[in-house]
């Protein structure tokens, strides 16, 4: 079992940046992959970023591509997910995920164990 806690969530005005946390304890020698993702209201669970655990390599959507950094302490065991130049369409409840699969993971389906999410709103 790995468990994952994010925080680091809140309200930002649009055009600032927020860097959300997620802690990793557990079986954290398992995981190949740490992923965010983030559900808007009404909306599908969308994958934003994700990280090799322990190769470092990170990969992103266009969506998101320049403005969302993904990072990992292997030593605290956490990772980062840094977000600049905020919009209102960022806002929703993001979430951190840890997969055991030997691929790098893109979607949903593809992970093992998920943290409770955190709120980000972005104001206008």
């Amino acid at each position: 079992q790995v468990q994952l806690v994010e925080s680091g969530g809140g309200l930002v005005q649009a055009g600032g940046s927020l860097r959300l946390s997620c802690a990793a304890s557990g079986r954290t020698l398992s995981t190949s992959y740490m992923g965010w993702f983030r559900q808007a209201p009404g909306k599908e669970r969308e994958f934003v970023a994700v990280i090799g655990w322990w190769s470092g390599t990170s990969y992103y959507p266009d969506s998101v591509k320049g403005r969302f950094t993904i990072s990992r302490d292997n030593a605290k065991n956490l990772v980062y997910l840094q977000i600049n130049s905020l919009k209102p369409e960022d806002t929703a409840v993001y979430y951190c995920a840890a997969s055991l699969g030997s691929e790098i993971p893109t979607t949903r389906a593809r992970y093992d164990y998920w943290g409770q999410g955190s709120q980000v709103t972005v104001s206008s």
